[in-house]
């Protein structure tokens, strides 16, 4: 079977390997399609490559189930996630489950980009395997995990009723997250983002106001008039760029809240007069990754039609042409988000 791997930096490859089996309490899952990811991007830069494993947003059908797994049947249609909490240690018992030492060691073999993956015993014990429903087709199926991750992120946040929202970086998780936090009851939510596609995408999902980031002041004129100069509730960095961090801090009002939730640049340092940020009382929260039950709340809300997906997916991609498919996704004023479709599609 093919499947697509890291290659050299700044390649990705496809390659020949059998097709995996399914041992005791595991299931293969032949894919449908495998949305391309910020963090899939930034291993093929160079920049986060400690897992290796490429393609965590896959969607197929079950093909092979192992023994004693009970529950799903060949020919399902399911969502899976690749990575799970152990659920019993001192850090689960908090409640942060992204943050489980063991949670980034379960994955899929031999990742989301392949004809047929193999789902670890692990996972399919703690939920992972998710059956869609009728109604949510491949592509919402696809973007189930970064909508998961956005739902993580706010609820470890703490988003206000009526609340005030500032996205910088609007790339598909930034749009995913402005929708959420307008579905989970935000009061005005706002955006920066260069690529003119993507701006009219979040202008499409019901967000208040886009701005240029190149247009030095628009994103902090737009928020005072939003806020009567008061400063957004929550400014959240969707993008690994440091100087937007450093932005996101001066966007905020008293008592409010940053949210680190883009990948950050291997290195990079967050300068920012903490005497500021001490004085006005600024919480900087990091957020990393989500959860299956996050997923599975997402997906009943895409399912009742309360949570829209599906016109964000701006590219089906065939998995055989892997390449192009990172290219796309990694030219914004052309891409919002792209897709690798499998057999199953």
């Amino acid at each position: 079977m093919k499947f697509g791997r890291l290659g050299p930096i700044g390649s990705v490859v496809l390659e020949e390997r059998p097709v995996p089996v399914a041992g005791p309490g595991e299931v293969t899952v032949s894919l449908a399609a495998c949305g391309v990811c910020g963090t899939d991007l930034e291993k093929v830069r160079g920049n986060y490559r400690t897992a290796g494993v490429i393609g965590h947003e896959p969607v197929g059908r079950i093909a092979t189930l192992g023994a004693g797994v009970s529950g799903l049947a060949p020919g399902d249609r399911v969502f899976v996630h690749h990575h799970v909490p152990c659920y019993t240690c001192e850090v689960c018992a908090r409640g942060d489950y992204t943050f489980c030492p063991t949670y980034s060691k379960t994955n899929l073999d031999p990742g989301g980009f392949a004809e047929t993956f193999r789902v670890p015993k692990e996972n399919v014990d703690r939920h992972a395997v998710l059956r869609l429903a009728d109604n949510v087709e491949w592509g919402s199926g696809a973007l189930l995990e970064p909508a998961g991750c956005a739902l993580t992120a706010i609820r470890r946040v703490g988003l206000p009723e009526g609340g005030s929202v500032f996205i910088l970086g609007l790339g598909p998780v930034g749009l995913l997250y402005a929708r959420l936090a307008r579905a989970l009851g935000a009061g005005w939510v706002g955006g920066s983002e260069v690529a003119a596609r993507r701006r009219a995408a979040a202008e499409r999902g019901g967000i208040d106001l886009t701005t240029d980031p190149r247009d030095a002041g628009a994103a902090r004129t737009a928020v005072e008039r939003a806020t009567n100069g008061r400063g957004v509730d929550l400014a959240v960095v969707a993008t690994g760029h440091p100087s937007v961090a450093r932005s996101a801090t001066e966007l905020v009002r008293r008592g409010g809240t940053v949210n680190l939730f883009g990948l950050p640049e291997a290195g990079s340092r967050l300068d920012v007069d903490l005497q500021a940020l001490y004085l006005q009382g600024v919480r900087v929260v990091p957020s990393y990754a989500t959860t299956e039950t996050d997923i599975a709340e997402v997906h009943r809300r895409v399912a009742s039609g309360a949570l829209n997906l599906a016109d964000l997916v701006s590219h089906r991609i065939p998995l055989g042409q892997i390449g192009e498919a990172f290219r796309l996704a990694g030219r914004p004023e052309d891409s919002v988000k792209v897709i690798v479709t499998g057999p199953a599609a």
